[in-house]
Order: C-alpha cells, then structure tokens, then sequence
C-alpha cells in the first residue's frame, strides 16, 4: 500500500479505539500496557492515557502493567435504591401479592424493595381488617404503621442491617420458630433454573427459610430480572412455594418451566397491574 493510503491506527476516532480497548480488557480478563499498545497501534503514553480515562468511568480497572475489568458492583444495594427500580412493575406484583390476603389472616412479610411494595399495597386495601403482620424488616413495619388497628404489626427483634433495614440472627429465627402463619410473602434475588430460590445476603437468607417453614402458605414475589439469576444463599425450592408473582423484565423460560413443574401457581403482571 502506498504510504499516503497508509492509516495510521493512532488517527482513528478516540472513542472507537477505547471501546475496542475496552472490549480486549473484558475478553481477555487482563491486558499489559505494551501488548495493547502494540495491537491498538499507538504509543504507550495514548494507551495509558485511553486506561485511565476508562478507568474514571468505571469500564476497567487499572493494575500494575495493565487493565483487569472493573470489580463487580456490591450486588446488595439499599432497599431505597432498589425501591427506584422497576417500581411501577414492583407495585404492580405488589397489589397482586396483597390480594392473596384475606381478613383474618396472619402474615409473615420479610424484607425488600418489592416486600415493602406489598406492605404499602396492603394499607391501601382499607377493606382489609383484622389482619397480623409478622415482619422482620423495619421500614416495611414503619409501612404498615398506617394500617393500625386494623392490622396489628409484630416485628420480630433480631440484629440490624442497615442497607435493608432488617432483623436477622441472633433472635430473628427463634422468634419466627414460636409461631405458626397462614401465609408467608417472601422475596428474594435469584431463582435458577433448577428452581432453587435463593438470595445474595446470607443472614437474610436465613430468616427467610425460617420465615417458609413458619407458614401454610408461601407466596415468592420478583420481578423478572431475578429468574435465572443464583446467589450465594439458599432460600428453599420453587416447589415450597404455592404462588410465585413476577412481572417486568422478560422472564427466563427455563425458569418459568420450573415454576409450572414445581407446581407453583404462576401469576404475570406488567406495570399496569
């Protein structure tokens, strides 16, 4: 090729070398300085340069002689966070969750962004009376407040965590050993394809088996984004579970085979309820 046809690598749009920059990083787990430069044809004072401004927005980590991909984000985030998303779909499995509850009733509700969606959506059934909630989440007790006399509210004791303002071990599960409840409305982060229901925070994992075993009935409540997803801890099987209501991001269809073969009844909502 004749040197005036000649493309100089370094000569091409910035954000075209970056992203091709930041897809070897992801490909290959770790890239050195010098091979990119050498691969991406520039010098390797650009190619420190394209590191460390991928690097500020959160694309890659810089390491020593190179890049590795950026540290996975803490999969647990606060229960206001997760409230912001999703949450017309969050409301909509919310109202349908809340309607599975007669007068009468008593209810054991744990924590999370789509639980304290259920707590809400059970204050605003204002037909609904002489109901208890057993709760170990308190912002979903603080929730349920307004329903008062309606509802009485029980929250189980236990250690607190901040990002989802719940109780968890020591005291949680030994409260929840004491007593016996028609329905238990649990979330969680993950159900596999093999129908394991699981859930990133292993303490909350905890109270929520026990939660399962306290109750006739369980009702899974989440949202799309969670089948086909597997945590770290094990919640129970979809077959302990009588109903399972999601909605919202496409669903796995291995997952949804497992709910029907579970035997769960499975209940679909969009945002408009």
């Amino acid at each position: 090729m004749p040197p005036s046809d000649r493309v100089d690598p370094a000569s091409r749009p910035v954000t075209a070398r970056r992203e091709q920059l930041t897809a070897l990083v992801a490909e290959r787990g770790f890239v050195r300085v010098a091979d990119a430069a050498d691969e991406l044809g520039v010098s390797t004072v650009t190619l420190r340069g394209d590191l460390e401004a991928l690097a500020a927005e959160g694309l890659l980590r810089r390491v020593h002689g190179g890049a590795m991909p950026p540290v996975p984000e803490h999969r647990e985030s606060s229960v206001e966070l997760s409230s912001e998303r999703e949450s017309a779909v969050k409301r909509a499995i919310a109202r349908r969750a809340a309607a599975l509850v007669a007068p009468g009733t008593s209810v054991l509700l744990d924590v999370g962004s789509t639980t304290l969606a259920v707590a809400e959506a059970l204050v605003e059934r204002t037909e609904l009376a002489d109901v208890v909630v057993i709760t170990n989440g308190l912002s979903v007790a603080l929730a349920l407040e307004r329903a008062i006399p309606r509802f009485d509210v029980i929250v189980t004791g236990g250690t607190l965590r901040p990002l989802q303002h719940s109780l968890v071990n020591p005291v949680a599960a030994s409260t929840l050993a004491g007593l016996h409840a028609d329905l238990a409305i649990i979330g969680c982060t993950g159900v596999d394809r093999s129908g394991r229901v699981t859930n990133v925070n292993l303490p909350e994992a905890e109270v929520k088996r026990a939660m399962l075993g306290a109750a006739d009935r369980a009702v899974l409540v989440a949202d799309g984004s969670k089948l086909g997803v597997t945590h770290l801890g094990r919640v129970g099987d979809l077959g302990e579970f009588a109903t399972v209501v999601t909605g919202g991001a496409p669903a796995d269809p291995g997952v949804l085979e497992s709910v029907r073969v579970a035997g769960c009844r499975l209940i679909e909502v969009d945002a408009r309820g």
